[in-house]
């Protein structure tokens, strides 16, 4: 079976995303699309030029907003959008990226109606749920990226406190992307041992605070946006999507009476496979941890409502 993946947007984010599947060498093609000409074909052709030292076999091509090239494809991977620039409102920058992610989502659903979607572009869970009402796709085919990024941010930090390998932390975290975020220490273990029997509630919270603000950090450091992480875990979904591997991750859904919650796009757990989201899964949170998810909840609700008075739909 010919295996396809198409990004949008060819820049850090997105030109990670095409190298990191490219090199897990699970699909036959990637496709990168970008408006800026020549700008995917470039990404793309350095790409596959890598092909033989990295030992893959998936071909890589860029196109210039051209979405006839993304036709059947079994995962698109939508990073198109602007960063908040000085001057810049939440309120500016949701109404821009808004409209690219309704174009762009849109051109893509035409050519792969049966496609898996997966948003990373920010804010990224109102733009899963642009997406969402874009494309009239089901929940389960429409989904963001954050969760998994955010729980290998904490699972990188806890890794390093400990002084332990970052393949034996497993971490638990829910809600919005940002500092709402809802990590779960007693759900976040290490080799299966859980977390608080390792480190001090002192220690932990100061490791939680680290995660909500890790993007931050990163643009202090650098000036931009991190693209590493995020390239990586984007492509983390594609390939639990394509293999068809059942994983158990944290990605950003609409949510219909889970949590307590309706009409709102959040992290949770969910089971992903080739059909998308398989099954939400609903975990039994303690009343402090329901009221933390409750204010992630409202606090995106009300990034939500930025988008509905828009009324692009």
């Amino acid at each position: 079976m010919n295996k396809k993946v198409t990004i949008i947007g060819a820049g850090n984010v997105g030109a990670t995303v095409a190298d990191v599947v490219a090199k897990k060498n699970i699909v036959n093609e990637v496709v990168l699309i970008d408006i800026k000409p020549n700008f995917a074909e470039g990404k793309a052709l350095d790409i596959w030029e890598s092909s033989h030292i990295n030992y893959f076999d998936t071909k890589v091509k860029g196109y210039t907003d051209d979405y006839s090239k993304t036709a059947d494809s079994d995962v698109v991977v939508i990073t198109s959008g602007v960063p908040r620039k000085p001057g810049m409102s939440r309120d500016d920058l949701i109404g821009i990226n808004a409209k690219i992610m309704k174009e762009v989502s849109q051109k893509a659903f035409e050519y792969s109606p049966n496609a898996k979607f997966i948003i990373v572009a920010n804010p990224l869970d109102v733009m899963t749920y642009t997406a969402y009402l874009a494309t009239g796709l089901p929940r389960t085919q429409v989904f963001g990226m954050a969760g998994v990024l955010d729980t290998a941010r904490f699972e990188a930090f806890i890794a390093e406190a400990l002084n332990v390998s970052p393949k034996d932390v497993k971490a638990m975290l829910l809600g919005g992307h940002g500092d709402t975020m809802v990590p779960l220490p007693r759900l976040t273990s290490v080799s299966g041992i859980p977390l608080p029997e390792l480190m001090d509630p002192e220690t932990i919270q100061q490791l939680v605070e680290r995660t909500k603000k890790g993007g931050g950090e990163i643009v202090k450091l650098l000036g931009t946006s991190a693209w590493y992480a995020p390239g990586a875990a984007a492509a983390e979904m594609v390939e639990a999507v394509v293999l068809n591997s059942h994983r158990v991750l944290p990605v950003c859904v609409m949510l219909d009476g889970e949590y307590g919650q309706h009409n709102v796009a959040l992290g949770v757990p969910v089971k992903l496979g080739y059909n998308g989201i398989e099954e939400i899964i609903d975990l039994k949170l303690l009343p402090d941890e329901m009221a933390l998810m409750e204010t992630s909840a409202n606090h995106v609700k009300s990034v939500m409502k930025v988008l509905d008075d828009l009324k692009l739909f």
